[in-house]
């Protein structure tokens, strides 16, 4: 599964970011790493997803958001 089928309100674990360059660094930068969790708070119409990860906030497009593998967390 990927971020841009995730369900709103719910917890997911990043299972892996298959971006490369600088926009794979630019979100580690942010937090967004292997094995963390990712909320999604909100979609916007098929074009951006707005997460959070390690308690900040960001919204992502749609290409890199069908880039990031998750896996839902059971019980969060």
């Amino acid at each position: 599964m990927n971020v841009s089928q995730a369900q709103k309100g719910r917890t997911y674990l990043v299972k892996k970011v298959n971006l490369e360059g600088n926009i794979e660094r630019r979100l580690e930068m942010l937090g967004m790493t292997d094995q963390v969790k990712l909320m999604v708070l909100n979609k916007k119409n098929q074009s951006a997803v707005i997460i959070k990860v390690r308690g900040t906030r960001f919204a992502i497009g749609k290409e890199i958001a069908d880039a990031i593998e998750i896996e839902e967390i059971e019980n969060e």
